[in-house]
């Protein structure tokens, strides 16, 4: 299968030559790509799909449709003078990192060799986490659960339902309604585990995956089969028992929920696994926040405020609900708004507006003016035209008011130094 990668805000033109991307090739994937949910949510789509070339829209991950892939990697600025597969291995190993902080998942990233990060695509790496993962979990036994059973049977077992008995066997005292709990392997838990291995099996190309997958699938033989919108992800229930098996479900829940969009038909038309960068970026940055502050005299909110912009003289009726990404108090009183933007800025000497939304300054002042905060921040990924350090870069005042509002970077190259940058920009001190 012809693979391409590009990074997300790059184009990939069109042609037979090496690094583009042939015009049938392109409308193939284009057309899967309109079918994903980012489109129905008004989006227009997630590929511009021009006369000459596509590009990415605020997505990254795969597309695949008949015998074409398209990964596309974010734009996170890594080593330069690397080759383009050093560089490619070192954004998909921060992508995925972004997805483990942002599911609070702990992955050991090192059990892929460098080969491997350079090679596969993001799908495949995920795939071989999660077989890695489940074959782990297996070996140290498959969890079980108590379920309540209810059957008709020649002899009682465990406890008569009465109500059953005489409406269902008043004429046949024969059979009696015997309703008991029965220790077993076929639980909502096992069978969300083996839908993955299902769903995995059809959409991975490696043949290592397809081994992997072949041996699990072989394990949950004997595990009812349940269709994907039919599993009962509310029936599942993690405790001290099983508290290992939180990390599998979440990674589950990655492939088999709306976390991003799969398209199939008797066409086959095609597998899509797209993430929104704006969602990701945002859940990311507020959980590395919330570790930051750890400890701290702060308390830190992701998506909490929900205060509404104005209430109807009529009929006192609240309109236009507010959600601040991150909301920081102390003492229980806002003092710091912190809204994440997945884009580029420009330079102070580029445009003294640093490319900022006028929507995005209208929407901060409207948090200044409900939650009294007297600091807010807007957060963006940062990159090498900014500088050499992440962290604020201009600060200005609300007119008419001693609210203070900034435009800041978080450099995503370096991970093990983002909590303590996080911390630093909240309350001034280094870790």
């Amino acid at each position: 299968m012809p693979a391409h990668t590009v990074r997300e805000w790059d184009k990939l033109p069109y042609g037979e030559d090496e690094g583009q991307i042939p015009a049938l090739q392109a409308d193939r994937l284009a057309a899967l790509a309109a079918q994903s949910t980012f489109a129905g949510r008004g989006g227009g789509g997630v590929l511009e799909h021009g006369r000459h070339a596509l590009r990415a829209r605020g997505v990254v991950g795969i597309l695949a449709a008949g015998d074409v892939s398209l990964e596309i990697l974010p734009k996170i600025d890594v080593a330069p003078g690397e080759t383009t597969d050093h560089q490619n291995a070192a954004i998909r190993k921060r992508l995925v990192h972004m997805l483990a902080v942002a599911l609070d998942l702990k992955i050991d990233l090192g059990v892929i060799s460098d080969i491997a990060w350079q090679r596969e695509t993001l799908l495949e790496i995920l795939i071989r986490l999660f077989c890695d993962k489940l074959t782990e979990a297996l070996r140290k036994g498959m969890p079980r659960r108590y379920v309540n059973f209810e059957e008709d049977l020649p002899t009682l077992r465990g406890q008569l339902d009465i109500a059953r008995q005489f409406t269902r066997h008043a004429a046949n005292p024969s059979r009696l309604a015997s309703r008991f709990d029965l220790l077993t392997e076929d639980t909502p838990l096992n069978r969300i585990m083996r839908a993955a291995v299902v769903y995995l099996t059809r959409i991975s190309r490696r043949s290592a995956n397809q081994q992997s997958l072949r041996e699990l699938a072989f394990v949950y033989a004997d595990i009812t089969d349940v269709p994907t919108s039919a599993l009962g992800w509310e029936q599942v229930v993690i405790d001290r028992t099983n508290r290992s098996w939180h990390e599998l479900l979440a990674i589950a829940r990655l492939f088999l929920q709306n976390r991003y969009q799969t398209t199939t038909g008797g066409a086959g038309q095609g597998t899509a696994m797209l993430f929104e960068m704006n969602a990701l970026f945002e859940e990311y940055v507020g959980r590395l926040i919330a570790r930051a502050l750890a400890g701290t005299e702060f308390a830190v909110s992701l998506q909490a405020g929900r205060l509404f912009c104005l209430t109807a003289q009529d009929s006192g009726r609240a309109l236009f609900q507010t959600k601040p990404d991150i909301l920081i108090r102390k003492s229980g009183i806002v003092t710091h708004v912190i809204d994440t933007k997945w884009k580029l800025i420009a330079t102070r000497i580029d445009d003294p507006k640093q490319g900022v939304s006028q929507a995005d300054v209208y929407q901060m002042m409207a948090y200044a003016q409900l939650y009294r905060a007297p600091r807010l921040t807007l957060l963006y990924p940062h990159h090498p035209g900014l500088g050499a350090d992440d962290n604020v870069h201009s600060r200005y005042c609300i007119t008419g008011h001693d609210t203070i509002l900034e435009t800041a970077s978080i450099d995503l190259s370096d991970s093990s130094r983002a909590v303590a940058r996080l911390r630093e920009l909240v309350i001034g001190k280094k870790a």
